[in-house]
């Protein structure tokens, strides 16, 4: 059984073929961030009109790469949210029409849901209960897969997600774009100790908040100026990225313990992030904890995962109608 699996959700055109709900025949990302670059963040105008010139060729290629033919497709999986409405509108539109014109099942996909089900690809099938941090450009939220498959949200962000956060700082200090990447980069050669920003809400539940962070890091470098101090970016960098990983393991491994489980999977963009996949796995091994976290390739937006999600679905038996909508607040949790 091979699904097709499309993702546009923002500024990634991806297309990925999955066979048997496990095994990954092909995983191509035709990335924009060359494109957003110059803007320090995405455009969502720009966003939409790159896919739609993305979208056919990254498709073709995804054929080749996995050895088969549209022909030889079973289903049409696609990203129908969260997301930017125009870069979903056009991969869904895309997946219609692909459905449409070779009679396959089509499957609307949640693209958070995705991210934690990429799993699978490495891993196996999701046994639940697990719990998963899911954190990416726009999301950051802790939920729960009860034993019948649904999710629970047991906390968010009142602010800016993790991924934005990265963006701002990276910005602010004259990193490129993105700046999760950049700010891993540049914190390798610092110190994590440097800095004493805060942690927010550290000890509050499991909601994230790092709008006051961010304000504290970008007080702190004018503070450094007005004085005429030269701060050293690498310490700037993992001091920041640190205050960001503390909270997010601590949160992650407290509601884990409180839930009574002991799988925990790490997802999303921010994901890919050596300190943060560290001092999980450091954490979650002192506490006798199983985690499951995907390789880099599959944690940043690809289609693999979105077809990993729809084969989920197709076994299922959980189809999509052609008038399938996008919803770009799609929430994970029933």
């Amino acid at each position: 059984m091979l699904v097709l699996g499309v993702e546009t959700s923002c500024d990634e055109t991806a297309v990925g073929i999955v066979e048997d709900r496990l095994t990954l025949r092909s995983n191509v990302v035709a990335s924009q961030a060359e494109l957003h670059a110059p803007f320090g963040g995405v455009v969502p105008e720009v966003a939409a009109r790159a896919h739609l010139d993305l979208m056919l060729p990254t498709v073709d290629q995804a054929l080749v790469q996995a050895g088969v033919g549209l022909s030889d497709v079973d289903a049409i999986a696609v990203t129908a949210g969260p997301g930017l409405v125009g870069a979903l509108l056009v991969g869904v539109s895309a997946a219609k029409g692909l459905a449409l014109a070779h009679d396959l099942p089509l499957l609307g996909v949640n693209h958070l849901r995705a991210h934690v089900e990429a799993v699978q690809l490495e891993h196996g099938l999701l046994e639940p209960p697990l719990l998963a941090l899911v954190v990416s450009g726009g999301h950051t939220s802790i939920v729960a897969m009860d034993e019948h498959g649904t999710f629970r949200q047991l906390g968010a962000t009142i602010d800016d997600a993790a991924g934005e956060a990265f963006d701002k700082i990276a910005r602010f200090i004259g990193l490129g774009y993105p700046g999760g990447p950049e700010i891993d980069r540049l914190a390798q050669g610092g110190n994590p100790k440097a800095f004493a920003f805060p942690r927010a809400m550290a000890a509050e539940g499991y909601d994230f908040s790092l709008s006051g962070l961010k304000t504290a890091v970008i007080r702190e470098l004018r503070r450094m100026e007005a004085a005429g101090e030269e701060p050293d970016l690498a310490d700037v960098a993992a001091s920041f990225q640190e205050a960001i990983v503390d909270v997010q393991v601590l949160k992650t491994l407290k509601a884990a313990g409180a839930e009574g489980i002991d799988t925990v999977v790490l997802a999303g963009g921010v994901a890919a992030n050596r300190r943060l996949r560290a001092r999980m796995e450091a954490e979650c091994e002192a506490n006798g904890q199983r985690l499951l976290v995907p390789s880099i390739p599959l944690c940043t937006d690809n289609g693999a995962m979105v077809a990993a999600s729809g084969s989920n679905l197709l076994a299922d038996g959980i189809t999509a109608r052609l008038d399938l909508a996008v919803d770009p607040n799609l929430a994970l949790a029933e």
